[in-house]
């Protein structure tokens, strides 16, 4: 019996899986095992793959996949649009009241959300988000991190600039910290202990060639066709120019850099951003089921 038969037989058909797990450790594999099994929905966690924009290159399922099995909240958001934690909670709520579903991804803020609760923030004026993503584009991260309070800045993940943007408009348009806005967090919509909550436990070592293998094979799925396609209206600002390897891919097309110097980035980018995932989950998921993804 391999891995995902294993861990299919030790589930309960009767409650929703959550699946996490770093970048190319088999999650979505295993959601659609999972899925396949129970006659269940796929519901999307990760905050890229809601893009309508970058199918092959944030490794959104296929459409073979999706249509062997129902998938929910993947590719419905245009690029140009801004998608907040709060518009994941507010789209997942009713999808939780039908069947069971396999909810799985690699944002482990998503998660957080659904299991921990969300405080319920006023949305940000647009004006106050263009600023953002100018000032974003222009001067880097650390101009929107110079304003924000010291207790925020100590709770988010400051190297993750989409994170520092979103606590920058908070405290722009309410004048209040995201802290303290989290520190009158309301109950949360799925209490992890009405699921069976498990996450990827995928060592360096094993993932990087994985990560390197993925690459090559956006390559063979056309993922150069389609940053050909994004290319003439990509811009830094962009909510979905956040996907690992649009400017790279983007300037590789527009004849800037070298293709095999765009992948080597994209390999260091995906990396670092998996060891940014495992810190999360770590700090984040001790009270979760971990399975180690490399096991026969």
């Amino acid at each position: 019996m391999n891995l995902i038969d294993r861990v299919i037989a030790s589930l309960s058909p009767e409650l929703p899986v959550l699946i996490a797990g770093p970048t190319a450790s088999g999650k979505s594999a295993l959601a659609m095992a999972i899925a396949a099994r129970f006659g269940r929905p796929v519901i999307n966690a990760d905050a890229l793959q809601v893009y309508s924009d970058w199918r092959v290159l944030t490794a959104r399922p296929s459409m073979k996949d999706e249509a062997d099995v129902p998938h929910r909240l993947y590719g419905h958001v245009p690029g140009t649009q801004s998608y907040s934690v709060g518009d994941w909670l507010r789209d997942i709520t009713p999808l939780l009241a039908e069947t069971p579903p396999v909810i799985v991804g690699g944002t482990g803020l998503y998660f957080s959300a659904l299991s921990d609760g969300l405080a319920t923030i006023p949305p940000t004026p647009d004006n106050v988000r263009a600023e953002g993503d100018d000032r974003l584009a222009q001067y880097g991260v650390d101009t929107l991190i110079a304003e924000l309070d010291g207790d925020t800045r100590a709770r988010i993940d400051t190297s993750n600039p989409r994170r520092v943007q979103r606590a920058w408009e908070v405290m722009q348009s309410t004048g209040r910290g995201l802290a303290s806005w989290q520190d009158k967090t309301g109950p949360p919509t799925l209490p992890i202990e009405q699921t069976q909550a498990l996450v990827l436990s995928a060592p360096k070592d094993w993932l990087t060639p994985r990560i390197e293998k993925r690459f090559d094979a956006m390559l063979e799925l056309g993922v150069l066709d389609e940053a050909r396609a994004n290319a003439p209206s990509w811009h830094q600002g962009l909510p979905s120019a956040k996907a690992i390897g649009a400017a790279e891919l983007v300037a590789h097309v527009n004849g800037d850099i070298k293709l095999d110097a765009a992948k080597q980035a994209i390999i260091v980018h995906s990396r670092q951003y998996a060891k940014r995932q495992r810190t999360w989950f770590r700090g984040r998921m001790k009270t979760w089921r971990w399975i180690d993804a490399n096991a026969p």
